[in-house]
């Protein structure tokens, strides 16, 4: 069972089922849509996906004719993306579980428009440690 939120916590899900895959997405829409250099979700049964908390607060963009996004409207974390091809499944963003998801991400989509600055040649040491948030 997964289970994740939101930043502001208006919204909590839970999602049943097995995770069929996660990935890392370099499209520019994914790109604007994080603020950062990918979309990285868990692909799962839509079925499985049960918002215990919040529902009226996730608002869903149309991104393309057949993209669809949803984010929570109070905090604005993305929440989950699906596409009207394939109505059965959803995929959570990997950011929003509660745990931190601990899988590994075996797809790349869309490399063609992976940033340049990926990976960080010059870092080094722990950066969170140096940043506050």
């Amino acid at each position: 069972m997964l289970r994740g939120s939101c930043l502001c916590g208006a919204v909590v899900y839970s999602a049943a089922g097995p995770i069929a895959g996660a990935s890392h997405c370099y499209c520019t829409m994914c790109q604007k849509q994080h603020g950062a250099a990918a979309g990285s979700y868990a692909n799962i049964a839509r079925a499985g996906l049960t918002v215990e908390r919040g529902a009226a607060c996730i608002t869903e963009y149309a991104s393309s004719d057949h993209g669809r996004r949803a984010f929570c409207q109070v905090c604005g974390s993305t929440l989950f993306w699906r596409s009207e091809q394939t109505p059965d499944r959803l995929a959570v963003a990997l950011g929003t579980l509660d745990p931190m998801f601990t899988g590994l991400v075996d797809v790349e989509l869309h490399t063609d428009t992976k940033p340049a600055w990926l990976p960080c040649k010059t870092c080094s040491g722990d950066a969170g440690d140096s940043i506050e948030q």
